[in-house]
């Protein structure tokens, strides 16, 4: 059911499920940037070496792509409820073990690989769940909306005092509370959440929904959309060169960072305030087009205040990526959720990956970050208007079927 209202971003607080899932999900994300800023410590202390920091922080995004296309179909296969219980349960352990002190490196990495494994299919039920939880779409979408304000703000606040906090409290304890976080998310889960039969059963394969997913247009051109994002995070890995570049303090790392998430929840929260769902819609090839516009505007050799601005503002507009997000767990049927929620997670961290990478193959070869960084504008402008096309063309045939 839709309706033409649009509700407060609070709205979706008032379901108990998804309170809590809301709830589980912003604990465990605590945790984890904890626990991302610990284990950097801890490597690099004990080896002195940043290679080695560098290999940790790639476990933490490597096994996430290998298990968002291999376990994320479990979430259609067995009941959701137990999938993410089950999972944070795993990673608590797992994390626990991590928190001992004097665990040898190489035990350390193999327990790092499995818990991002455990991640790949506690995120395709935790989606998944979202979208049976809420049969009106503007309240799922809102409910989106306060997830990525959420996990935006803890980012924020991670960048803030993550380091202070692990110096306050020393590595081991800061993996102990990861630890406890994802205990208490499995607890709370599995009391408040309702118990749901499988989605998919026994018909759920590895490859089942991926074979759905691009066999359908409307969700091809949807994984377009999201993958130009891609070229949007290149900034982010190019903070350091760019303060350097920009004349700036070593503190302005950091402001730089920090620039594009905090535009992207004052985005989503006007989206949310202002916009209807079918609105959004209709807007979604502007948002995306107008987001990499402004990285375009590097050409401009801006000074620090202006790219923070300009990053912001490319924040702002990237809050687009939540209407797409949920636009494509609400067309994708219920019974594949789950193995079709994971190969779009799958594909948009693949996307931010290589758009950092190349993003820092090009300022190595220009010898320039602002360089690097307006070129993906360009080349992401070039690339999101005929994307932006054949979005308006999938949204009309959509709406001629549905008459919405």
């Amino acid at each position: 059911m839709t309706t033409h209202a649009t509700p407060r971003l609070t709205a979706p607080l008032r379901n108990v499920e998804y309170r809590v899932l809301w709830a589980a999900e912003a604990i465990s994300s605590a945790g984890d940037q904890l626990a991302k800023v610990a284990l950097a410590i801890l490597v690099y202390n004990r080896t002195g070496s940043a290679l080695w920091a560098a290999v940790v922080y790639a476990l933490t995004f490597l096994p996430a792509l290998a298990g968002g296309l291999g376990l994320s179909f479990l979430a259609d296969r067995y009941p959701r409820r137990a999938v993410l219980s089950a999972s944070a349960a795993v990673q608590a352990v797992l994390v626990g073990l991590m928190s001992l002190p004097g665990m040898p490196l190489v035990v350390l990495c193999s327990l790092l690989v499995a818990v991002q494994l455990a991640a790949s299919p506690a995120n395709a039920a935790q989606n998944a769940i979202t979208r049976e939880v809420f049969t009106d779409d503007e309240i799922y979408l809102r409910s989106q909306d306060l997830r990525g304000i959420t996990t935006n703000t803890v980012m924020l606040l991670g960048l803030a005092g993550g380091g202070l906090l692990v110096t306050f409290v020393g590595v081991s304890w800061a993996l102990a509370i990861d630890a406890v976080s994802f205990a208490v998310a499995s607890v709370i889960v599995r009391v408040w959440v309702h118990d749901r039969p499988a989605a998919g059963g026994e018909q759920s394969t590895w490859f089942g929904a991926t074979r759905y997913v691009f066999g359908q247009r409307r969700l091809r051109v949807l994984i377009a959309l999201s993958w130009l994002v891609g070229l949007a995070v290149v900034p982010e890995g190019l903070a350091a060169p760019l303060a350097q570049q920009l004349g700036a303090s070593s503190a302005a790392v950091g402001w730089l960072l920090a620039a594009d998430p905090l535009g992207f929840v004052a985005g989503a929260y006007l989206l949310s305030k202002f916009a209807s769902a079918q609105v959004r819609l209709r807007l979604l090839g502007i948002f995306a087009t107008t987001s990499l516009a402004l990285l375009a505007l590097f050409l401009l050799q801006p000074n620090l205040v202006l790219a923070l601005v300009l990053l912001a503002l490319a924040g702002a507009m990237g809050a687009y990526i939540i209407t797409v997000t949920a636009t494509f767990a609400t067309w994708v049927p219920n019974e594949l959720r789950g193995g079709a929620g994971g190969l779009y997670r799958t594909g948009l961290r693949v996307a931010q990956g290589v758009g950092v990478a190349l993003g820092g193959v090009v300022a190595q070869v220009t010898g320039s970050a602002v360089t690097a960084i307006a070129l993906a504008g360009v080349l992401g402008v070039a690339l999101a208007i005929p994307t932006a096309f054949s979005w308006t063309r999938v949204r009309h045939a959509v709406a001629a079927e549905t008459g919405v």
